[in-house]
């Protein structure tokens, strides 16, 4: 049996410069705090946690005084920013330089909206980076997770779109679309940003490809993870011998065979260890 790990898969730039810093701090034995879960896998979250960082939520991050807190690669609204200061809260800011400069067009539009133009923001409005965007415009933008969503706008002005970083590149385009034939009707503009995230928007082609070359795949990654979904997806679209695994305690032998070309591949928040991991352990089965 040959099994392959992807090596375009694991964190992305964003997520791997958030766990650097935590992993800096706590080296030097120093209490450090993460608002929120700092990526969307839990193996890693255990592995950070053995080593000192401690997960809180945002109702904790606000009892906090005179102490360090990390701001995950997603971003914070600007509220967070403010009760850091109030309480005298070091913050260690790691928000992604994709996320930071969409925030700043973010805002930007919609200080230059005129009476009924909308800001939409095309994702999960319990996604926390949505709600650092939505956080920039006084939560005054429309949140749209499907075509369903559109029947909040009234379409009575023109709209500025926007999109999550690690939304899909054509469901983005499909919701666009969907604006655009919406508003044509009443003669208004539609004025669309890229603002999915290129490293995750050219993982999708990559495994593609990854995924045909290999008898079987495993996928790697949080069952939470929305950038997970949507490339596991992605594989079993074009290999149906595809599972989707988050620990190596779910692989079962009888998935594989002696012959088999295995591929191990994984979301942008899963670890290159837990990789290895997997594939190492699918390399013990001896199946005939």
């Amino acid at each position: 049996m040959e099994v392959i790990v992807d090596k375009n898969s694991g964190f992305c730039f964003g997520v791997a410069n958030a766990i650097n810093k935590a992993e800096e701090i706590l080296s030097k034995k120093e209490k450090l705090y993460c608002l929120g879960q700092m990526v969307h896998n839990d193996e890693e979250i255990s592995r950070l946690e053995n080593l000192g960082l401690i997960t809180i939520t945002n109702e904790e991050f606000k009892q906090l005084h005179n102490c360090k807190v990390l701001l995950r690669a997603h971003g914070e609204p600007p509220e967070t920013y403010l009760i850091a200061k109030e309480n005298n809260i070091e913050l260690i800011d790691s928000t992604c330089p994709i996320v930071r400069n969409l925030q700043k067009k973010v805002k930007k539009s919609f200080s230059g909206l005129e009476d009924n133009d909308k800001l939409v923001i095309y994702g999960k409005a319990e996604h926390p980076e949505i709600i650092s965007l939505a956080g920039q415009c006084n939560n005054e933008a429309i949140v749209v997770k499907d075509e369903k969503d559109l029947d909040k706008l009234n379409f009575d002005g023109s709209i500025k779109l926007f999109s999550q970083t690690t939304n899909n590149p054509e469901n983005y385009n499909k919701i666009s679309k969907e604006i655009q034939k919406r508003l044509l009707n009443k003669n208004n503009d539609l004025d669309i940003t890229n603002s999915i995230c290129r490293d995750v928007a050219s993982r999708e082609g990559i495994l593609s490809d990854f995924a045909k070359e290999n008898d079987i795949v495993i996928f790697t990654s949080g069952k939470n993870s929305s950038n997970g979904k949507m490339l596991y997806n992605q594989c079993i679209k074009v290999n149906p011998n595809t599972y989707f695994i988050s620990s190596v305690q779910e692989l079962k032998s009888d998935w594989f065979s002696k012959s088999d070309k295995v591929g191990v591949c994984g979301s942008t928040s899963t670890p290159a260890w837990l990789m290895e991991e997997v594939a190492t352990k699918i390399k013990t089965f001896n199946n005939g």
